[in-house]
């Protein structure tokens, strides 16, 4: 399983340079949208990053994709805004709670 990264080119930069190979620039809302559909549609892509501010880009329907997708798990980093914590994605993509 692989990791992909969607986000603004200076996000996915430090990614890039982390050593993801799977990171997507994207500027505007159409491209955000373009990205993350083809990354859901990847059976190889097991983990997708986003920002959280991000999730607030795309429609509605998409953001419920993503909220209830266990794979890829998503993670929207930069707040809790973007919707379900790192632990609730965690406990929904393996199905027991980590932390207890």
């Amino acid at each position: 399983m692989e990791i992909a990264v969607v986000g603004s080119s200076e996000f996915v930069l430090g990614f890039r340079l982390a050593g993801v190979r799977r990171t997507y620039a994207a500027e505007s809302d159409e491209k955000l949208v373009e990205y993350i559909t083809r990354v859901l549609d990847d059976a190889t892509i097991g983990i997708l990053v986003l920002q959280s501010r991000d999730m607030n880009r795309i429609p509605r329907r998409l953001q419920a994709t993503l909220e209830n997708s266990v794979k890829p798990t998503v993670i929207a980093v930069g707040g809790e805004e973007g919707g379900l914590s790192m632990r609730e994605r965690i406990k929904r993509s393996v199905g027991v709670d980590l932390w207890k």
